[in-house]
């Protein structure tokens, strides 16, 4: 007789905790119809190999799913060290590396608060002003990689050099413009392009980029539409657009904590 104890209890919730992630994962990447399809896979799989019993079937299967594994490793290849970065970097182990450095979380903190002002208005202005702008803000996962893709910066975080790196004649404008703590670290830094077909149609490759950059880290990017002046926000595969300079501010606050 089956009998169902804690541990079985225990194992579905992780198991159903690990399929909603899959299955956000997908969702954020635009892969989510591979989702269903694996899932169906899986389920037909079951029913046939461990419910019927069906041999010649069920050998089948077992054959597709060790091609398989190795087949979805290269497909989702980007997803994958995408959920290997998360694990790693959750704010409780950020907190214990922490411990054995000589940085608080304190000065962090106070950091980026006085960073926010200086965005927020260089972001405003280039809106009244119809100039376009990608700023990226990294936050646990390390952006080293883009970093590199673009010029040196190096400078405190002000208003001006804001401005002055988008203004429309610069060499850097196109770019993007990675922001590490109270630092502007890079300019003109090229992004992943997001290949998901859930973006609306009038937003342009900067929207695709910051985007794509959101669905690979945990960092913040803030848009600013050339053509409208729209402010809009990426973050973790979504959008949030048409904010204000002081809905901008709040959320910059909330999550740069």
């Amino acid at each position: 007789m089956f009998e169902f104890g804690f541990k079985d209890a225990v194992d579905i919730f992780i198991v159903a905790c690990l399929l909603y992630y899959v299955y956000r994962l997908m969702k954020t990447s635009g892969s989510l119809n591979i989702f269903y399809g694996i899932l169906v896979f899986i389920i037909t799989w079951s029913i046939v190999a461990q419910m019927f019993e069906m041999k010649l079937l069920g050998t089948i299967f077992n054959s597709l799913v060790n091609v398989g594994v190795l087949a979805l490793i290269v497909l989702f290849q980007d997803e994958i060290r995408r959920f290997f970065l998360t694990l790693g970097s959750q704010r409780r182990l950020p907190a214990l590396a922490r411990l054995f450095s000589k940085r608080k979380k304190g000065n962090d903190d106070e950091d980026r608060a006085e960073a926010v002002l200086p965005i927020v208005m260089a972001c405003d202005s280039m809106s009244k002003n119809l100039v376009g702008a990608l700023i990226i803000i990294e936050r646990e996962m390390s952006l080293s990689d883009i970093v590199k893709s673009g010029e040196d910066i190096d400078a405190r975080i002000n208003t001006e050099l804001i401005k002055n790196i988008f203004f429309k004649n610069s060499p850097l404008h196109d770019g993007a413009m990675i922001i590490r703590r109270d630092r502007i670290v890079a300019a003109g830094c090229i992004l992943p392009v997001s290949h998901s077909t859930n973006i609306p149609k009038d937003l342009g490759l900067r929207h695709r980029a910051a985007l794509g950059i959101t669905q690979q880290s945990d960092a913040i990017a803030i848009i600013v539409s050339e053509e409208t002046g729209a402010i809009n926000i990426a973050h973790r595969g979504e959008f949030k657009l048409r904010l204000a300079g002081n809905e901008l501010e709040t959320y910059l606050v909330n999550y740069l904590k």
